[in-house]
């Protein structure tokens, strides 16, 4: 299957310059060649190339499916950039490939790293978006501070997980189905105890992901495939 990603997809039957150039150069598509579109908000369409153009494909659409694949829960996870840049990448790949609609990057007060490059992330969500046949991609969300998350979360269930020896409740146990939901994910140093109390002070309910001790970008996958399969029961 040529799956491609179009944007903005109502306004304009023509690939990105380099959707136009795979399609073309790579994958030789011509005139008359179906494809697979999908524009990131839950639409997938078969279309037909019109204009094989390198730089300006132009297609028409013959078959359309709104919300596909969409899912009966809303997942959001908040989570501290991990110091290997690559591992945070490789979470938010496996994350798009589960499924997920939103990322946070938080810097809490044990982070060895505050800075990402947004643009890179991007293209890593697209990639993997494309590669599991996802018509929703995840919104990628500017990095801010914990204290900053605190104060815009709207979630209806609230996790926070950390390694402290404190009564934990596990998270495959109190996601409650069909409901929107935020996990906190620490850095390689945990959350802080106080970070810990004050999410717990705003409702957040502290949660194991289970007897390991994972690494930061491990455990954001386990949450998400955790509320992928606790969801679809």
């Amino acid at each position: 299957m040529a799956l491609f990603y179009v944007p903005n997809l109502s306004n304009v039957q023509i690939l990105p310059e380099e959707e136009s150039q795979h399609a073309v150069k790579v994958l030789r598509l011509q005139v008359a060649d179906i494809i697979t579109i999908v524009d990131g908000i839950g639409g997938l369409y078969t279309a037909k190339i019109t204009n094989p153009h390198p730089k300006h494909c132009a297609f028409e659409i013959t078959e359309t499916v709104l919300e596909y694949g969409k899912r009966n829960y809303k997942l959001h996870i908040a989570i501290a950039p991990t110091k290997n840049i690559e591992r945070l990448e490789w979470f938010i790949e496996k994350a798009t490939e589960i499924g997920i609609d939103e990322i946070t990057p938080i810097i809490c007060r044990f982070s060895e790293r505050k800075i990402i490059k947004a643009e890179r992330l991007e293209k890593i969500v697209i990639s993997a978006a494309k590669q599991s046949i996802k018509a929703y991609f995840p919104q990628l969300n500017p990095i801010c501070t914990f204290d900053e998350l605190m104060k815009k979360h709207n979630a209806s269930q609230k996790f926070i997980a950390h390694c402290y020896e404190e009564d934990k409740k596990l998270l495959q146990n109190e996601i409650c189905n069909s409901k929107d939901m935020l996990i906190l994910i620490g850095p390689e140093g945990d959350f802080s105890k106080e970070e810990v109390a004050k999410a717990m002070s705003l409702g957040f309910i502290p949660v194991s992901l289970g007897n390991s001790r994972l690494r930061t970008e491990t455990a954001g996958v386990v949450a998400c495939s955790t509320a992928a399969i606790v969801c679809q029961i």
